[in-house]
């Protein structure tokens, strides 16, 4: 009697639980299929290749104020030295780089940019060319991004930076 109780009560669990467990499944079938390729489509590629142009012109510049401006207010910043949270930490960091190695030449290139419901996410390759104590050094690695909306304009929510070289602490 306790054994047929039991595989009764574990038949319930099992049903209840299996409508859920479908539930769940197609909350996440259905975040996919939102998912957007958004590299042919004129609007995103004018909006994201704005976001680009003033990012390359930024550091370009040097201009670790005009970096952090291109993030969200609690944007998130990871490179190899660290991980930089808010627009004032990501200035500082930008600051003090380019103080000890400025960038004479900058350049980036966008592999995919695609859309999940409100969000944008984007990666590609970077190079610049950086002056150290000892001469000209060139750089070069991958990143990636994740951008919103904020107000009429898309921001860098994460942004994460990877070297293939990286400066020497001179």
């Amino acid at each position: 009697m306790k054994i047929c109780l039991l595989l009764i009560l574990a038949g319930s669990v099992i049903s209840f639980a299996l409508p859920v467990l479908a539930q769940q499944n197609d909350a996440v079938d259905r975040q996919t299929v939102q998912q957007r390729d958004l590299l042919g489509v004129a609007k995103a590629i004018d909006d994201f290749g704005a976001v680009s142009l003033k990012l390359e012109e930024a550091f370009k510049k040097n201009d670790a104020s005009a970096i952090a401006a291109l993030f969200t207010e609690d944007g998130i910043l990871v490179v190899s030295d660290g991980m930089f949270s808010g627009r004032q930490a990501i200035e500082k960091r930008y600051a003090d780089s380019f103080q000890r190695w400025p960038i004479t030449t900058f350049s980036a290139q966008r592999y995919q940019l695609n859309a999940i419901d409100n969000a944008v996410w984007s990666v590609g390759e970077w190079w610049s060319t950086i002056q150290s104590e000892t001469g000209p050094k060139f750089e070069g690695g991958y990143w990636s991004a994740i951008y919103i909306h904020e107000g009429d304009d898309w921001k860098i929510r994460l942004l994460t930076v990877s070297g293939r070289h990286q400066p020497s602490r001179d």
